[in-house]
């Protein structure tokens, strides 16, 4: 017979608790794919009507080879492409990154909005704040590996703090 005496114990049973929560948002934003770390994918929501919107994250070679995310899809748009922004004089530019993004040994590569980034082009319904988009990308040599981008409010500039992470 199978006993639950440790539910009996109210700090036996918080510390599985928040063990469980912590294990299920952990692993909620954070993917591995080969000698690759993919760090907290995230959009920003969109108002209604727009046809694009833009995703980040931060991707970490742990290895000692270099990786090139090469492609990316996602059901939520018809094309998803990288995007750099770059300033020239007074004027911010976009150019599409045609050979991908190259994530060198020991490297960290951050998409992040008025830099490189995700484009999501021809948005087939809203990106609306505290929902997901699901996406996938495909690197050189690590292969394919599908995320989910956690959508925060319009107007967010910086990353989001990790998934359970303490924030005021």
């Amino acid at each position: 017979m199978i006993t639950l005496d440790f539910l009996k114990k109210p700090l036996a049973f918080a510390a599985l608790a928040a063990t469980v929560t912590f294990a299920q948002t952990a692993s909620a934003h954070d993917y591995k794919i080969g000698s690759l770390h993919i760090d907290h994918p995230w959009a920003i929501a969109t108002p209604n009507g727009a046809k694009v919107g833009g995703g980040y994250m931060k991707i970490t070679n742990e290895g000692k080879e270099p990786d090139r995310l090469i492609a990316l899809s996602s059901p939520a748009a018809r094309k998803v492409t990288l995007h750099a922004t770059t300033q020239e004089g007074d004027v911010m530019k976009m150019r599409a990154l045609d050979k991908g993004i190259e994530i060198k040994p020991g490297e960290t590569v951050e998409l992040k909005p008025e830099g490189a980034h995700v484009m999501f082009e021809g948005l087939r319904a809203p990106l609306l704040e505290a929902g997901r988009v699901q996406g996938t990308l495909v690197f050189e040599k690590a292969g394919s590996i599908d995320v989910d981008y956690a959508i925060e409010p319009m107007g967010t500039k910086a990353a989001p703090p990790a998934p359970g992470a303490h924030s005021h």
